[in-house]
Parts: C-alpha cells; structure tokens; sequence
C-alpha cells in the first residue's frame, strides 16, 4: 500500500523567516487494509522505565521524543515512513523553531500532515515538548 501525500510542502518555503525544513503536506490517503498505529503523545523519557530524560534542552527534548515514535512504529511492525500525522505540543512558542527543526530530521522525504499548538503546560513542568502521531502500516 502506497500512502497518497497531496499537496505537499516544505515549511521552508511555507515559512521561510523560520528557517525550518520539514517535509509536510495538506492530507494523507491511506486504504484501509494494513494496521493503523495510533500513538499516545509522546515526551522525553525512556519508554521501558518512564524515566524522564536529564535535560530541558527542546533539542535534545524533541530528539528522545522522536526516537520515541520511530521505536514505537518499528514495535508495530513499520517504519518512519508510514507516519501519517503528528500533532505538536509546545510549552513555549520560542520553542518551536528547534523543536519542527530537530523534528524534520526524522520525517524527511516523510510528508505527514501536522498540527502544532502551544500549551500552557504538559503533564510535568520540566516538558517543553509532547508529540503524538498515527502511522498506517501496509498489509
């Protein structure tokens, strides 16, 4: 199954005073055999103890966080490249361009669709950053 990307973009044309380069497009066709993978949102800690990551870097916040969803992915069976959607939550707007900068590195060539939000706050003060995604595995 081939996951039909429309309209797709780069946010370095879309927001050039960013400089960010993400891969993105307007909307994601997938058929329905295959598994859908819906990912809880994602933060910096490991995901087989819980343990919050040593850092308030939103680099190195939003690597372990993406490493996150690529190992969760990989778990189900796929890989990065059958993410569909993500939606970014951010604590702090100044943020953003680090976070969608260290993002694109991992969705390159990707294209999913994307939402960011800025958030008052996540489930634990020292988070600047959750991501949650789905991903559609062909059969």
């Amino acid at each position: 199954m081939v996951h039909t990307r429309i309209r797709k973009f780069n946010t370095s044309d879309t927001y050039p005073e960013q400089k960010l380069d993400n891969d993105l497009c307007q909307a994601v066709v997938t058929e329905a055999s295959g598994k859908i993978v819906w990912l809880r949102g994602q933060c910096p800690q490991n995901l087989d103890d819980a343990a919050n990551i040593d850092s308030h870097d939103p680099v190195e916040q939003t690597h372990k966080v993406m490493q996150n969803i690529t190992q969760l992915i990989e778990e189900a069976g796929g890989d990065i490249s059958h993410l569909v959607k993500v939606v970014v939550y951010i604590t702090d707007v100044r943020h953003r361009e680090a976070v969608y900068r260290t993002m694109g590195e991992y969705i390159k060539g990707v294209h999913p669709v994307s939402t960011g939000l800025v958030v008052q706050a996540l489930a634990r003060p020292e988070w600047l950053v959750e991501i949650d995604g789905t991903a559609v595995i062909p059969a």
